[in-house]
């Protein structure tokens, strides 16, 4: 084998270091995903808001936990979402320095919209199971 041939093999991806096979495949269902989302008006972060508060949270303390972000960063993206009319913020009658959020009609459609999203949009693997596992392996070992 010439030497082009080689470096040519080299970079095919069942030759790539398992880090760069995994980057790569992550960054490209992370693309696809946010495309499918945007076209239906939501973002990521948007998402896991909705399914959140759809779940029975409703302060943004509560939420910027769960989501493991800054207070900041969940504070712009309900300011998003209640924009577009997703969410809804009211003071607490029981305190008045905090906000419970609640899901509006349209917030709840567009959640329900986004269900089954993940069968189109990613690629089917041979033993989904055992990538769930392996993926849940990776993330739970850096926790």
């Amino acid at each position: 084998m010439d030497r082009h041939a080689a470096e040519a093999d080299e970079h095919r991806p069942e030759n790539w270091p398992l880090g760069r096979l995994l980057g790569a495949a992550s960054r490209a269902v992370e693309r696809a995903w946010a495309d499918a989302l945007e076209q239906r008006g939501l973002t990521h972060a948007g998402l896991i808001v909705l399914h959140l508060v759809e779940l029975g949270f409703t302060s943004q303390s509560d939420l910027a936990r769960m989501a493991q972000v800054e207070p900041q960063t969940m504070s712009r993206t309900v300011d998003r979402l209640e924009r577009e009319g997703l969410v809804t913020r009211a003071p607490d009658p029981a305190d008045r320095r905090r906000h419970v959020l609640a899901i509006t009609e349209a917030g709840r459609s567009a959640f329900a919209g986004v269900r089954g999203l993940e069968d189109e949009v990613f690629p089917d693997v041979e033993d989904p199971a055992a990538l769930r596992t392996a993926l849940l392996q990776i993330v739970s070992s850096r926790s």
